[in-house]
């Protein structure tokens, strides 16, 4: 998994982004930064582990796919960091877009990257069938994720019951990681059965991760982070309505049911996102 990730962090920066070419004296610039600027490439891992699994043929034309899927979370962050939102100056150990340039140049370039991904999956190399299944499975899991995030803004300094915090995040963190897998089953002829599956696992994997990024943001340090932390004291994240330990009990819960979940799996996907998963 490591060598593909190598591979593909060099297909992601050298990548041709003259499409935004123009007499703008910095657009082309800011549009692709923020997706160069590190990250985990946490989705893009999940896609290749099931491809990997099985359709190991097939990864370099998945390249695309799990940029597609980079390239639309990026805008969710780069539009997630504007003022309007979580006005924050730091992601991925760099100033934000409109800190950097101006707030009209980052949400213009949210935009642009949130299209692009849909243009990218669309010149891939897989058949036409293929590509409107890995469209819908993106595109559902976007309008999902905006979906949380329309509740998450709305519902800042506004007390929730559990049902309704685990509602924005299903929505909001797990909905497009559950695409991740989704799209790496479609692309790797699974059964449907099986793509269901993945994405069940998903669903909750995102919740875990949201739990997870809740309890680091309030013990966390921001040098480490690489994002300011503290940054949730006003949204209904977990540890503001469970407090830390049972913040850190329902991350634990939902582990124990993921690693049950694993077991149902194909031996080969499951040994390759426990290879992914172990270090969280």
């Amino acid at each position: 998994m490591k060598e593909i990730l190598a591979e593909f962090e060099d297909f992601l920066k050298a990548h041709d982004t003259s499409i935004f070419h123009s007499f703008h004296p910095y657009f082309q610039n800011a549009f692709w930064e923020m997706v160069v600027n590190g990250g985990k490439r946490f989705r893009p891992s999940l896609l290749f582990s099931v491809i990997l699994a099985n359709k190991k043929e097939k990864i370099k034309d998945s390249f695309n796919i799990a940029l597609a899927i980079e390239v639309l979370h990026t805008y969710s962050l780069i539009h997630d960091d504007l003022p309007a939102m979580d006005n924050s100056p730091l992601r991925r150990s760099h100033p934000t877009l409109h800190i950097k340039y101006d707030e009209t140049s980052a949400i213009l370039s949210g935009d642009a990257l949130n299209t692009y991904s849909f243009y990218l999956i669309s010149n891939s190399r897989f058949n036409d069938k293929t590509k409107i299944a890995l469209i819908k499975s993106l595109s559902f899991g976007a309008l999902k994720m905006v979906l949380g995030q329309a509740c998450d803004c709305y519902f800042e300094n506004k007390i929730l019951q559990k049902n309704e915090v685990d509602f924005i995040h299903t929505n909001k963190t797990a909905a497009l990681i559950a695409s991740s897998l989704e799209m790496g089953g479609i692309i790797a002829e699974l059964t449907d059965k099986e793509i269901q599956n993945l994405h069940k696992f998903g669903m909750k994997l995102g919740l875990f991760f949201q739990i997870r990024d809740d309890v680091i943001d309030a013990t966390s340090k921001e040098a480490t982070e690489g994002k300011p932390i503290n940054n949730d004291t006003n949204k209904n994240s977990y540890v503001n309505l469970l407090g830390i330990e049972k913040a850190k009990k329902a991350k634990d819960e939902l582990k124990n049911d993921l690693l049950l979940e694993l077991q149902n799996m194909q031996e080969n996907i499951q040994e390759n996102l426990q290879q992914i998963l172990q270090s969280y």
